[in-house]
């Protein structure tokens, strides 16, 4: 490290864990760390039956301090004495209510063990309903479309879908809280030791794509929308915010509790947070027209675009268009797929189960854990698979298994497997499943271009980028366009360290931030012409067999939301 003297703190707040990178300003990493959430690994306050997932703010705190602490550690006291600034970065959307300081109910003795006080993160589709309403308010609403903005569809993953939710079905939440926070606002207000809702400076990422923030509506949309929708609504507004912020400005200055804490330097800044996939984007140096795919459990797909260029373009179907919600002075615009390297786990875990049951009673040896099978599965699965020629089994899948994100969301929607026969295999479904998310992805791909938004290639981070080739191959074939891998183990992380680095005054713009700290790329993917022909008529499949299952879910949703068990209980005995 001789002649390094500026370093960043970035941490990644994901689904599971929470990552922390000290990076110089020359790109040297000289520490990492991963700290898992404790009670989110065993499932507390958690129902995935009814796809509840919430995540208790203590998680945060403690693994963030673990993280934190173990990166500076193995950076050194010299990286420690030189940092000048911290980011963060979190999953969204996932507010959490907050009292009248902006703490989180959680974190109170009469709500702590309170689901609907906890942070409400992205997977949470528990409102459903809430969703559709404000998309019913939405378009009836004469004086301004407030969806326009947002792809024209809002999504029970966000907001204000989520905050109706609770307030509807947890009255003593609902009156306790005073107002509601992203976790990228809380955590960064919390590391500056001002949590005041009325003074945070809150993410233009969050706000933009998901809380319906625009500066032509003058901010949020009017009091009269959100009371149309629900009167409970009624006042909500005014006690949230007016302006917002790109990531590169300061927010504040680290606490000296934190500083404590971290044995950090107590004039170090804190930067205004944002989402995970929008900062991962910018670790991996995104660039005007270059979609970047963010690809773990889910994908999250970023995209820059000059603003003077994109002009008055609204895309539909996407998640949002927000200027500076990923680099400032570009139009940013994400989509994704609410379920990626999930569907591959859900199947590998499918098959897991009963070699585990069986373990677990000694009737198949012992010792076999859920976790040590699936990824073995895992890895049978992807050899066998990759060695079939491009579905020669007649299965096509549907990658729905989490509803449908990207386009026009709909979280509804389930997955579905067709063509099965007694000769299907294993591989032959896993196959279709892989291709299935490959459609998925193309899908994105032409939303954007058939509405006049280029796309000149992918880049590639997250986990199954780095550890899947044939995915990553199956996804260049079918989209026809190349993919680079980013080589950053953590380019979330990387990303809020260069916010950091602009926030602490070091580098002026994140575009400098950028080439003075990107990792560059590992690996490219190049299309096979070859296959272009099949993986074009398979496609047509794929969509042709989503537009009938999306037609009959929608007629039959009553039976496949909540099953009518006094239909059959009532029908005539033979």
């Amino acid at each position: 490290m001789e002649g390094e003297k500026n370093f960043f703190l970035g941490i990644d707040f994901g689904t599971d864990s929470v990552r922390a990178l000290v990076v110089s300003d020359k790109g040297l990493v000289a520490g990492s760390a991963v700290a898992a959430y404790e009670r989110w690994g065993r499932l507390m306050f958690c129902d995935p039956e009814r796809n509840q997932f919430r995540q208790h703010p203590l998680d945060h705190i403690e693994s963030l301090q673990a993280a934190a602490r173990a990166a500076l550690k193995e950076a050194g006291p010299k990286a420690a004495a030189g940092v000048r600034g911290i980011s963060v970065d979190t999953t969204g959307s996932s507010p959490v209510a907050v009292d009248e300081k902006g703490t989180p109910l959680a974190l109170r003795d009469d709500f702590k063990d309170d689901p609907d006080a906890m942070f409400i993160i992205w997977k949470d589709h528990t409102a459903i309903r809430e969703a559709e309403e404000i998309n019913t308010v939405a378009a009836s609403w004469d004086a301004e479309n407030y969806l326009k903005y947002v792809g024209g569809v809002y999504s029970s993953e966000w907001f204000w879908a989520k905050i109706l939710r609770v307030l509807r079905e947890n009255p003593a939440v609902g009156s306790r809280a005073h107002s509601w926070m992203e976790h990228c606002d809380w955590i960064s207000a919390h590391l500056a030791g001002n949590t005041d809702p009325a003074l945070v400076k809150r993410s233009r990422c969050a706000a933009g794509h998901k809380a319906l923030w625009h500066e032509s509506f003058g901010g949020l949309p009017p009091d009269a929308f959100f009371t149309k929708i629900d009167p409970r609504l009624s006042g909500l507004r005014d006690r949230l915010y007016r302006h917002t912020y790109t990531s590169d400005v300061r927010l504040g200055t680290l606490s000296a509790q934190w500083a404590g804490r971290l044995g950090l330097p107590d004039d170090v800044a804190v930067g205004v947070g944002a989402f995970d996939a929008h900062m991962g984007a910018v670790g991996g140096q995104i660039e005007p027209y270059v979609l970047s795919k963010v690809m773990g459990t889910s994908t999250c797909d970023i995209l820059i675009a000059p603003l003077d260029e994109v002009k008055d373009v609204l895309v539909r179907g996407i998640c949002g268009q927000v200027d500076g919600s990923v680099v400032p002075g570009m139009m940013g615009m994400e989509a994704g797929q609410s379920a990626f390297g999930d569907v591959y786990a859900w199947f590998a875990d499918l098959l897991a189960w009963p070699v585990v049951k069986l373990s677990a009673t000694g009737k198949a040896g012992n010792g076999l854990k859920s976790p040590e099978v699936s990824s073995l599965l895992l890895k049978e699965l992807t050899q066998a698979a990759s060695g079939l020629t491009m579905n020669n089994s007649g299965v096509i899948a549907l990658d729905w298994l989490n509803g449908r994100r990207t386009p026009f969301a709909n979280q509804d929607l389930k997955g579905a497997l067709l063509g099965l026969n007694l000769a299907t295999d294993a591989p032959k479904i896993f196959r279709a499943l892989v291709e299935a998310t490959a459609f998925g992805a193309r899908k994105i791909v032409e939303c954007f271009t058939s509405q006049g938004i280029p796309i000149k290639s992918l880049i590639g981070l997250g986990g199954v980028a780095k550890k899947s080739p044939f995915v990553m191959q199956v996804i260049t074939d079918v989209i026809g366009i190349p993919l680079k891998i980013v080589r950053s183990e953590e380019c979330c992380a990387l990303g809020a360290a260069m916010f950091a680095a602009v926030a602490s005054g070091v580098f002026p713009r994140i575009e400098d931030a950028q080439a003075a700290m990107g990792s560059g790329f590992e690996t490219e993917y190049r299309p096979n012409q070859g296959k272009a022909a099949g993986y074009d008529l398979l496609y047509k499949k794929y969509d042709t067999i989503g537009r009938f299952v999306e037609r009959e879910l929608t007629a039959l949703r009553t039976f496949m939301i909540e099953p009518q068990a006094s239909v059959i209980d009532q029908a005539p005995a033979d």
